[in-house]
């Protein structure tokens, strides 16, 4: 497959308004969401992204009719009538292993094949699987297929060992149909979990103590269709913080939901930009050195995984020395080789990474791995001098939607150039 690049000159003053797109996050679960109810669910703010293309495909697979218009698709789920996703389907991404909750709620069985993603680090399924099963789903594994089924869905106290996201929206879109109460504790409490459970809910589901640690979920006899807005994406919007930070520029941010940023904002403003509020958006003003600062990934409520990257890229020309450290992902490190051929200071100790700001970054040829560091290479190339060569730009593509437009706007000097295969 053909990567396109962008060609990028840094040393650029950001300046002006950036709009935020619906969350990629949310999107997923909310698509798989629509199965459940029989006729035709609308959801709007729906990003234009690769994996949200992929999403479309698996549900017309299955036999759901899907209309895009613009940012609203509309899902008909009443002809739904596969079980199985084939292989080639699963491979292209991560979140497609969400279906499987409302298959099993929908016909009581499912057949898919392990899916695939970004190569961050281990996601295992066995949380998905442990709690199916709690649910009184049998579930068989061979030749790297999942095959899934059940007589009825029966509510249960289901714990999880670790609070996944993935685990937690699956088991709520069984148990939505499942016979009596289920609690799932221990859950992942990030604001998609709470996005799924307004959507559920105007579906005519009982879901209650999302964005807590127990969520209580009282089974339903069905589902009808429901309307319902994304939410902002809370990873996009950090990432435009930073671009204005490191760019010394004056940004404001438009489309976000302040309360789902609280330990970016802190980080950011711990770092020395000036950060202000309003209802729906976020001005972020930055003027000399960036402060060091430290900071530890954590689930929910805590610094998320996924601005790791973004802010190391920051932190590499902050005044004094930073600490990373990675909780979440075993491999959330792969962008530092690339950062350092732009002049960063990092050194890695196993989930600790230490960074000793430099004065300023130079341009480089250097390339995106996965989908998070692709975005910190980016905001590097705008703080950094001269011309960055980033290649493998669909890495980015896979999170970030329309990204040349949205900071040619703000004045980003970037080109991109496509690849032919």
């Amino acid at each position: 497959m053909a990567m396109d690049r962008y060609v990028i000159t840094g040393k650029q003053r950001l300046e002006g308004k950036i709009r935020v797109s619906g969350a990629k996050n949310s999107s997923l679960p909310l698509l798989a969401a629509a199965i459940l109810g029989e006729g035709t669910s609308t959801l709007l703010e729906i990003p234009d992204l690769v994996d949200i293309t992929h999403m479309v495909e698996v549900l017309e697979h299955l036999g759901c009719g899907v209309v895009r218009q613009g940012k609203t698709m509309q899902i008909n789920a009443g002809g739904l009538e596969s079980c199985e996703v084939d292989e080639a389907l699963m491979r292209q991404m991560r979140a497609s292993n969400l279906i499987l909750g409302p298959l099993l709620a929908r016909f009581g069985r499912v057949k898919i094949s392990r899916p695939g993603g970004c190569a961050i680090g281990s996601r295992p399924m066995d949380q998905h699987i442990k709690g199916l099963e709690q649910l009184g789903v049998k579930v068989r594994e061979k030749h790297g297929y999942i095959e899934a089924w059940t007589d009825h869905l029966q509510g249960a106290d289901v714990y999880l060992d670790v609070p996944s996201v993935g685990a937690t929206e699956n088991i709520m879109m069984a148990a939505v149909l499942a016979k009596g109460v289920t609690v799932i504790r221990n859950a992942a409490r990030e604001p998609e979990i709470v996005d799924l459970q307004n959507f559920l809910n105007k579906m005519g589901a009982k879901v209650r103590g999302s964005g807590l640690d127990a969520i209580r979920i009282d089974g339903v006899e069905k589902l009808h269709p429901a309307e319902h807005i994304v939410i902002p994406d809370r990873i996009e919007a950090g990432t435009h913080m930073i671009a204005a930070v490191m760019t010394q520029g004056d940004v404001v941010i438009e489309n976000v939901i302040p309360e789902h940023l609280e330990p970016v904002i802190a980080k950011i403003s711990q770092a020395g930009a000036r950060v202000t509020l309003m209802d729906d958006s976020i001005r972020v003003q930055q003027r000399g050195r960036i402060r060091s600062v430290d900071l530890k990934t954590m689930p929910y409520p805590g610094f998320p995984t996924d601005m790791q990257p973004q802010f190391m890229a920051m932190l590499s020309c902050a005044e004094g020395t930073s600490i990373i450290t990675e909780t979440i992902f075993e491999n959330r490190f792969q962008h530092v080789d690339e950062l350092r051929r732009m002049g960063a200071k990092i050194t890695v100790e196993g989930r600790t990474a230490i960074i000793r700001g430099v004065q300023t970054l130079e341009g480089a040829f250097v390339e995106a791995t996965d989908l998070r560091a692709g975005a910190a290479l980016f905001l590097a190339a705008l703080a950094a001098e001269e011309v960055t060569v980033l290649e493998k730009v669909n890495y980015i593509d896979r999170g970030y939607e329309n990204l040349e437009e949205k900071y040619r706007q703000l004045g980003a000097k970037l080109l991109r150039i496509h690849q032919e295969g």
